[in-house]
């Protein structure tokens, strides 16, 4: 059974690709220092770039997590299992590798029964970025993680298509402020919903307070150009051009189009959006135009990505 497997290699102290709601995720034992370094190798990631731990019961967080506060605990309440981490202040039982030497973890339910299967099974809780080399688009599929890291890690978990899309939303507590230090597959509405006003703070520093918020990240090895498309199209005029589209598109024949959605769906165009980069970035072409969406809801977080991917 590929649970078992799973859960052999990383009993163990070895990688194992996951399927989770937001991407797949590069796990290991979150308690073992030697295992979690393999995360960092396999990926080429920095270690000043903290991750994610994983566990499958709001209890379980309590073994390795000093407090929640309040609001978060509200948050978690209501949005786990799903695409929400929380930063909480760690036990000394999380090694300080995980947090890059920081004094809160971010900790998360994955929404995706194999997982939670999986993470069930399991003696401790699993440290999981996602499945790519450093900096480049996020895997969605478990051939995503195969094309990548395929000859890097023992075993890849299949889960199928995560169905978010983006990774998760990473919330966190100072002075009694709530505060959104990753936009991602939980919209910001939904949150405010939850625990009233909250703050934003998108680190784009080399030094980030929590994962996914270097400026440079989700990346494409094409380069990506952000702004009106048509005109992107005029500017690269003579190159060969894929563009990333929402809703219409004007774009004359020639131009290797991928529609995020046609009908404007949010959800839609987050599905797609690592999908698509990657297909463009693997076509014929030389450049890679998209604008942005309309900054309402997941389209917030759709447009953190895309800024990332170029740099912006």
């Amino acid at each position: 059974m590929d649970i078992l497997k799973a859960q052999d290699f990383l009993e163990r102290n070895l990688l194992v690709a996951i399927p989770t709601e937001t991407v797949y995720g590069l796990a290991s034992n979150a308690f073992n220092p030697i295992a979690v370094s393999k995360i960092f190798e396999a990926k080429e990631r920095p270690t000043f770039d903290p991750l994610i731990v994983h566990t499958y019961d709001l209890k379980k967080v309590y073994y390795f997590v000093t407090e929640i506060h309040p609001s978060l605990l509200k948050l978690a309440e209501t949005f786990w299992p799903g695409p929400l981490t929380l930063l909480l202040p760690k036990k000394e039982v999380i090694p300080n590798l995980v947090t890059s030497g920081l004094e809160r973890v971010g900790v998360r339910i994955p929404n995706h029964p194999l997982t939670l299967n999986l993470l069930s099974q399991l003696s401790f809780p699993l440290a999981a970025p996602s499945a790519n080399p450093f900096g480049y688009i996020s895997p969605t599929t478990a051939v995503h993680v195969q094309k990548q890291l395929g000859e890097k890690i023992p075993y890849i978990l299949d889960g199928g298509n995560c169905k978010v899309g983006l990774e998760s939303t990473i919330v966190g507590e100072e002075n009694g402020e709530i505060i959104i230090y990753r936009l991602g597959g939980l919209s910001i509405d939904d949150i405010t919903l939850v625990v009233g006003k909250v703050s934003i703070q998108l680190n784009q520093s080399s030094n980030p307070k929590a994962p996914g918020q270097l400026k440079s990240h989700y990346a494409p090895k094409k380069p990506v150009y952000i702004g009106n498309n048509n005109e992107l199209h005029k500017m690269h005029m003579g190159k060969k051009i894929g563009a990333l589209v929402f809703g219409n598109s004007l774009l004359n024949e020639g131009v290797l189009v991928k529609n995020l959605s046609p009908s404007q769906n949010y959800q839609e165009a987050a599905v797609n959006l690592f999908s698509f980069l990657r297909e463009l970035d693997e076509a014929d072409v030389d450049v890679i135009i998209a604008e942005l969406l309309p900054e309402i809801g997941l389209g917030l977080a759709i447009n953190d990505r895309l800024r990332r991917s170029a740099a912006l």
